[in-house]
């Protein structure tokens, strides 16, 4: 049974360093951006847009839906990096294993 304690302490330590982890990552932040830079989008680790940014150059009210898209795609962009970078923490943190239901 000593085996099984051990087990236990072993996911009690691991699952703090999870928390610590999450803590962590809503403090960080990614930046994706389109059209050359000329809209940017911040998201944080909770995969959470916080903000965005438009340079003027590209409001153009008779094409309302090029500026839609490059929002569109700063956002997927920012994102997406902020999943990798969850994805790249947890890995270090969990060796590499691959735990079903984790971030």
């Amino acid at each position: 049974m000593k085996g099984m304690g051990d087990m236990m302490k072993q996911a009690q330590k691991l699952q703090a360093k999870m928390l610590k982890l999450q803590a962590e990552m809503e403090e960080k932040q990614v930046e994706g951006s389109a059209g050359g830079g000329m809209v940017k989008a911040v998201a944080n680790g909770k995969q959470q847009v916080v903000s965005i940014q438009i340079e003027k150059e590209v409001v153009d009210p008779e094409d309302v839906e090029m500026l839609q898209d490059l929002v569109l795609a700063a956002v997927n962009d920012a994102l997406t990096k902020a999943a990798t970078m969850i994805s790249s923490e947890m890995s270090k943190l969990t060796g590499g294993m691959k735990i079903p239901g984790l971030m």
